[in-house]
């Protein structure tokens, strides 16, 4: 079995959809270079539709997000080094442009191909929070 935090999940089932996109369940998950963790989630349901996305120990180091005993249950965890914790991007001009959601993070169980968007109800976590700086 791959590393939790290798990102070589081809397919995943968003059991806890994206808010905004409720009928977009399955979504290929790919890494866009072997040089960084950039990935591309892209619909499998919607053409064109894709989200740039990127785990965030690199660029916010103490992130640590909390969730609920449900979402846990919705996605299968057993243990937290089970979850691959991924931030969507808006990508600014430039890397210094772009930023983080941090507020509502992505979590997929390896294992069992299982993700879901979590809305953290956590005061002060930003949905545009800088890479660099």
């Amino acid at each position: 079995m791959a590393e939790p935090n290798a990102i070589e999940i081809p397919v995943i089932e968003m059991v806890r959809p994206m808010p905004g996109f409720p009928e977009h369940r399955r979504f290929a998950l790919v890494q866009l270079d072997a040089t960084s963790d950039l990935c591309s989630l892209t619909s499998l349901d919607e053409r064109g539709l894709r989200f740039l996305v990127v785990p965030p120990a690199g660029f916010f180091p103490d992130y640590a997000p909390e969730v609920d005993d449900d979402v846990v249950a919705d996605l299968g965890i057993e243990d937290a080094s089970d979850v691959l914790i991924l931030v969507v991007l808006n990508t600014g001009s430039s890397l210094a442009e772009t930023t983080a959601n941090l507020a509502a993070p992505i979590l997929v169980n390896p294992g069992s191909r299982r993700a879901g968007q979590v809305i953290l109800d956590e005061p002060g976590l930003p949905v545009a929070a800088r890479l660099l700086g």
